[in-house]
């Protein structure tokens, strides 16, 4: 799945399906609602089941991926500043 920015340029997702990531959540001075939903998964392994894009601005994209938690086998959705990709 690749999309375009208005200038043109590939947009191209940083993880594919089938490929093992380690939730990251990122690191802020300001915690949210959201960042204590993902806390307990932070530091597990997962896998890429699926991925979507949004564009809430005209040039902007942003990828949204279903994850596939190795332990308990539970998916979550996580943003793509949420993951690191699994290095064996």
């Amino acid at each position: 799945m690749r999309q375009r920015l208005a200038r043109g340029e590939p947009v191209t997702p940083k993880y594919h399906v089938g490929q093992k990531v380690v939730i990251r959540p990122p690191k802020k001075s300001a915690s949210s609602a959201r960042d204590y939903d993902i806390e307990p998964y932070a530091g597990h392994r997962g896998k890429v089941v699926d991925y979507y894009w949004i564009s809430p601005n005209w040039g902007q994209v942003f990828y949204i991926y279903t994850i596939l938690i190795e332990t308990g086998h539970k998916e979550v959705v996580l943003h793509e500043d949420e993951l690191e990709a699994f290095m064996a």
